[in-house]
């Protein structure tokens, strides 16, 4: 399993003025990292750059030591990133989006039928595999997002705001899922603003005035 180093970093879009400065933080295996802060902190900002697709303007992201790269290494390295658009595709089903991520990260289609069955399962949406994308409520698209991100089995699971929309079960369900993939030994970072959420997180890194404070 893999560890995320983001040292000393400035992080900036288009060559403009930086959303965060200097920001130090490690993603651990076995540990859930809470990222928190206001809406526009910079949480996504940060997630980008753990995900290989927002390079540093200054300092360094690192994984097991070595420069991260752009975001074809950091599939390559295992860093799986549910966003928080959740990126699915409208005109497949929650089966189909999942099975073509396992594919095309090398998967075989054995792989990609049992691995999207289990995280399905895993999610409570078992029932809605063959549903389209479009035909999914807001919450049940994020479901979806969560299990193509399990599917994927990555050793860094970054997760941005992957709560908005759930009810308080099933958010207690995503919950336990990512301390279920840190005890596998992901390094798992989790981006969200609910505090009952962030207190269940092992750390939690809070963004303020283009910041970043290690508050645990």
């Amino acid at each position: 399993m893999r560890t995320v180093t983001v040292e000393g970093a400035d992080l900036a879009y288009g060559g403009g003025e930086p959303v965060l400065r200097g920001v130090t933080v490690t993603a651990r295996p076995g540990k859930v990292l809470a990222v928190t802060g206001t809406s526009g902190a910079g949480k996504t900002t940060l997630l980008s750059a753990m995900a290989g697709l927002l390079p540093p303007a200054a300092g360094r992201v690192l994984v097991d030591g070595s420069e991260l790269g752009d975001r074809d290494r950091a599939v390559k390295l295992g860093v799986v990133l549910v966003p928080q658009d959740n990126g699915l595709a409208a005109i497949l089903t929650a089966a189909e989006n999942i099975a073509v991520a396992v594919i095309a990260t090398g998967g075989t289609p054995a792989d990609a039928r049992r691995a999207t069955t289990e995280s399905l399962e895993r999610l409570g949406l078992a029932g809605q595999a063959d549903q389209l994308i479009e035909e999914l409520s807001g919450g049940q698209q994020q479901r979806t997002a969560i299990a193509r991100g399990l599917a994927l089995r990555g050793d860094v699971l970054l997760a941005d705001e992957v709560t908005s929309e759930l009810d308080a079960a099933n958010r207690q369900k995503v919950l336990d899922v990512l301390r279920a993939e840190a005890a596998r030994g992901a390094a798992v970072v989790f981006a969200t603003h609910d505090p009952e959420a962030a207190a269940a997180c092992d750390h939690e890194l809070h963004l303020a005035d283009g910041g970043a404070t290690l508050l645990r």
